[in-house]
């Protein structure tokens, strides 16, 4: 009995060493930082880009204009 409770306890205490899934856990808190990164970054850059976008529209729309 007491072999039983001592196999018992090792195979309790060895699921709960497992580190399963752990990998996968770590790839998504890296793709959530880079998708903050990411956003911070856009929205910082944002207004500049939006602005040369306006730009070349600008300057396209007066070069097609008969």
């Amino acid at each position: 009995m007491l072999y039983q409770a001592y196999f018992w306890l090792k195979n309790f205490l060895g699921t709960l060493r497992q580190e399963e899934g752990q990998g996968l856990v770590e790839y998504a808190l890296i793709l959530v930082l880079i998708a903050i990164v990411v956003i911070v970054v856009l929205r910082a850059v944002g207004v500049e880009v939006t602005g040369v976008f306006e730009d070349i529209v600008t300057a396209l729309s007066g070069a097609t204009t008969p």
